[in-house]
């Protein structure tokens, strides 16, 4: 029985994956200065009486690097959806033609590049903290495994395989908050 215990590292992996791609779309909702259709996903419309995704009532488009589009499809929604972009906290001021909705992407200040930084810190952090939170779930497993008959040795040999995967994607989020900072700084 003893020889039959194993740590299921791949669901550790998938989870901790999980825990990237989550990092990534939060740093992918951050301006740079540059226009991105991504940094409209967390925007939320009300239209037809629920929350809904400003992807879902109108397109998305880049035409030019410092200018992003939203044609709304629904004309009665052109006015939540100017509303929902206002209040998003994006501090990008639409201007409406019709029922095209232009959203120019100013110049990022220092100060404010600065404060950016901070919230991908902030959201670096939050990943870390949850790669952590897979790691200990893992340890668990371990323990539990040596309360049912691991050997020392197999406990040892499972511990640095999932301390070595935690380290791993430590790493990734640390690499990957060095990028989006130097990403945010440029001029």
């Amino acid at each position: 029985m003893a020889d039959e215990i194993e740590i299921d590292l791949d669901d550790l992996e998938r989870r901790m994956t999980g825990a990237m791609a989550s990092l990534r779309t939060e740093f992918a909702s951050l301006r740079t200065g540059r226009a991105s259709a991504s940094m409209l996903e967390p925007v939320q419309v009300e239209a037809y009486g629920q929350m809904t995704p400003i992807n879902q009532v109108g397109t998305v488009n880049v035409p030019e690097p410092r200018m992003v589009t939203v044609n709304v499809w629904d004309k009665s929604l052109v006015n939540k959806v100017e509303k929902a972009i206002r209040e998003s906290g994006l501090g990008i001021n639409p201007q409406m033609n019709g029922t095209i909705i232009m959203l120019p992407i100013p110049e990022l200040n220092e100060e404010r590049r600065r404060e950016l930084t901070k919230v991908a810190s902030q959201y670096a952090e939050h990943a870390r903290v949850a790669v952590r939170n897979v790691r200990r779930d893992g340890m668990d497993q371990i323990k539990k495994a040596k309360a049912e008959g691991m050997s020392e040795d197999d406990q040892k040999f499972w511990e640095n395989a999932v301390q070595e995967l935690t380290d791993s994607f430590v790493k990734q989020v640390d690499d990957a908050l060095e990028h989006k900072q130097a990403e945010i700084m440029q001029v």
